[in-house]
């Protein structure tokens, strides 16, 4: 069965233009051009509505189905003969099947399969296992016989196992049902990649025939569709093919035909899988049958290219979220409605903290208020280098090409840097700050003392993302990172790792944020430099992974970037949803490709030029990632509701009169000399409005001034975090400053005075 990598499961290798595929009329766009159009070129609205999709009246699925499906049974049903004349012929000795408990159950190879395991065990739990894990390495379908003895786990939708790996196999078995519902009620439809999302949810990519589009007047329709394939409780069928008879069987699918020519080997086989009247190209695993998916729902819709790339053709990309009952969907259609009510596009504008402009796309325009948290943070992450021993180097923001050769950047990242020619040269925008950072430790000679040396750097960076991945804060094309890069001795590594951990704890303890950690592995497709050096670095990892956090790491198999491997840091958020931020990367490759030296402490006797030297460790490092999109993280963590050391609305005085307003200015100013962010309310509004204002824009402290409070020196404070709204402190005004600062030194979430 050949290893290589398949659509459905590689999403992190770059998209290359798709040869030889005939261009399809791009129908996400020509439903815009039809929006335009006048006079005679107007289509009906009949027309207008059958190109956009809702033709809710009309048939539930096509009649007769598409042709291609029975020429696909065929060819499955012939092969699949085969196999089980093949299995019937295997030796059916004794195996032992070793439980996590330590129980062992007898079986018989070829035969005993982890479901009839699980429902010797219990009928409760045969209904509920999702999937079967073999000797803590391989998943395999419950219905698949065993083929040896092992070790087997029986995984379910809640088992934590790998970051919740089963759950992403049943929504991968979802993306298969909801891929069937369209092949069955979409004419021409021709399906691409359909797989499950970390976040939770799946999607699936396709052409529909005559530029069609999906809108949400067709969400009800495939949700249909997907009931009556649920209710059949179609068997997941899986089957390995030679790569001509895979070509053969998806003849009327050119993006299917693209996979298999780019990922198959010639002469090797890989895998479909069947249910109902689809059968796909895929390793799979999946559930045992559709039934087990009992509650599924459309999401959402929009348009895609395949291979994500604007060269190649239109699709329709239809996205889904499923559960193993119908509770569980309650709970996320809840949980839809806050996280809409948290979305931090919609708290940026409500608090004017930042917008954006078709002007330059990908690029925040951050307001006064928003800049305050992010100065916040910058200062935050700077005191914590002064700390730690990093120093601060400011790196340009545009680069000679050469530099990029140098790197490797050019001959693998090239695509998504921005261009521009200087003279005769061709320069970039940087999208990262590491090759400069080479180019500053080699400015003179190092000595092995001056090691470790923290290089820490704000860089604005550039990323030239397609325009249809571009999202709020989250997917920018100009950032700023709280990038650093470590260059050290190679037994300073481990230390260096070490104190990177606890940087990282450092700085997500006052966000109340927990983390899990994803070491990603060598991509033997995409790498670049010494293969004992990458294991090494790998090895290292895991070692300090499992005296950090024992039991609470998984790894990323190949998906680490093309010059070292790497640890994700994976943040929780108050919603329970999963942000990719932090990462160390260790990299023995850019020191070599820099020739990067230090005078080593070791002496030799070797006269030969450069015997004294040794190569440095450089190690990549950030934290927050890129401030804008911890912003949005911590925006739609927090509701808006800021804690005080990070909120750009600390204190609003209210006076209760005219004849109190310079006193309510006097109190402000002594919270700004303080170095808090305060302002005076001097509107015409009652004093009760000026109070529910206030509350509304989430100001941590409400102080209200009259006249008892200006012949005391004193304010009455209203706290937003107090559990009794509504509860008034009247205190001295130097007692109230020292309070304030006292608080904002804790960075406290909640505020307590």
């Amino acid at each position: 069965m050949s290893a290589a990598a398949h659509p459905v499961h590689s999403s992190a290798e770059p998209a290359k233009p798709a040869e030889g595929l005939e261009p399809v009329t791009p129908g996400a766009f020509a439903t815009q051009v039809n929006k335009k159009q006048g006079g005679e070129g107007k289509p009906n609205k009949k027309e207008k509505k059958d190109k956009k999709g809702g033709n809710a009246s009309g048939p539930l699925e096509l009649n007769p189905p598409p042709e291609f499906f029975a020429e696909r049974i065929r060819i499955y049903d012939k092969y699949k003969a085969e196999y089980e004349e093949f299995v019937a012929k295997q030796e059916r000795v004794e195996i032992t099947v070793t439980l996590p408990d330590g129980k062992q159950i007898e079986g018989k190879a070829w035969e005993t399969t982890p479901l009839e395991i699980a429902r010797g065990i219990s009928p409760g739990l045969a209904d509920k296992v999702i999937i079967a894990k073999v000797n803590n390495q391989e998943l395999w379908d419950l219905t698949r016989p065993l083929e040896a003895s092992c070790d087997l786990k029986l995984l379910d939708f809640d088992s934590s196992d790998n970051n919740y790996e089963a759950r992403q196999v049943f929504w991968h078995s979802s993306a298969h049902v909801l891929g069937e519902a369209c092949e069955r009620r979409y004419d021409g439809c021709c399906l691409g990649y359909g797989p499950p999302l970390e976040e939770g949810g799946f999607f699936y990519d396709m052409s529909l025939a005559g530029g069609r589009t999906i809108s949400q007047d067709d969400y009800k329709g495939i949700e249909d569709v997907c009931k009556i394939t649920v209710k059949e409780k179609q068997p997941f069928e899986r089957l390995e093919l030679p790569k001509e008879i895979l070509l053969e069987m998806f003849k009327y699918n050119k993006y299917k035909q693209h996979y298999i020519n780019d990922k198959v080997p010639d002469g090797t086989r890989t895998t479909v899988y069947k249910c109902g009247p689809l059968i796909d190209l895929c390793l799979g695993p999946h559930v045992p049958h559709t039934g087990r998916i009992k509650s599924l729902a459309v999401t959402k819709n929009s348009s895609s290219y395949f291979l994500g790339d604007a060269k190649n053709d239109t699709f329709q990309r239809v996205y889904g979220m499923s559960f193993p009952d119908n509770d569980r969907m309650k709970e996320y259609k809840k949980y839809l409605e806050e996280a809409a009510k948290r979305d931090h596009r919609k708290i940026g504008k409500d608090q004017e903290l930042f917008v954006f402009n078709d002007i330059s796309p990908g690029s925040a325009f951050f307001l006064p208020h928003g800049m305050r948290i992010y100065n916040t943070l910058m200062n935050f992450i700077k005191a914590e280098y002064f700390k730690r021993g990093f120093s601060e180097v400011g790196s340009p923001n545009m680069f000679n090409s050469k530099l990029w050769e140098t790197s490797g950047h050019w001959q693998n990242y090239s695509e998504d840097m921005f261009k521009l020619k200087v003279d005769e040269d061709t320069f970039a925008m940087k999208p990262m700050n590491c090759p400069g950072h080479c180019v500053i430790f080699d400015s003179r000679e190092r000595s092995y003392k001056e090691l470790p040396l923290r290089y820490a750097e704000f860089g604005v960076l550039h990323r030239n993302e397609a325009s249809g991945a571009l999202s709020g804060l989250t997917r920018v094309r100009r950032f700023v990172q709280d990038d650093a890069h470590i260059f050290c001795t190679p037994d300073q590594v481990e230390s260096e790792l070490y104190g990177a951990f606890e940087f990282l704890d450092a700085v997500y303890k006052p966000f109340g944020f927990t983390y899990k950690v994803g070491l990603s592995t060598r991509n033997p497709k995409k790498w670049m430099g010494d293969l004992a050096l990458w294991d090494k670095a790998e090895a290292t990892l895991r070692e300090v992974l499992e005296k950090k956090v024992p039991g609470k790491w998984h790894v990323n198999e190949e998906d680490a970037a093309f010059y070292g491997p790497k640890l994700d840091f994976q943040l929780t958020d108050a919603l329970k949803r999963n942000w990719q931020c932090g990462t160390i990367q260790l990299d023995f490759n850019l020191p070599e490709r820099f020739n990067l030296k230090y005078h080593s402490a070791e002496q030799s006797s070797d006269n030969t030029p450069g015997a004294q030297f040794s190569r440095p460790v450089m190690i990549h490092r950030a934290i927050l990632g890129s401030l804008e999109r911890f912003i949005a993280i911590i925006t739609e963590s927090s509701g808006g509701k800021w804690p005080f050391w990070l909120s750009p609305r600390q204190v609003v005085v209210i006076p209760v009169a005219k004849p109190y307003a310079d006193y309510a200015q006097q109190v402000a100013k002594r919270f700004q000399e303080a170095g808090l962010y305060a302002e005076v309310d001097l509107s015409d509004n009652t004093l009760n409005k000026k109070i529910r204002n206030g509350q509304t824009a989430q100001w941590n402290f409400i102080m209200v001034v009259g006249q008892d409070e200006m012949d005391a020196q004193a304010v009455n404070i209203r706290n937003r975090d107090d559990e009794v709204q509504g509860r008034e402190e009247t205190v001295k005004l130097d007692v109230a400053v020292e309070k304030l600062i006292a608080l904002k030194e804790t960075k406290a979430a909640v505020s307590k005075l």
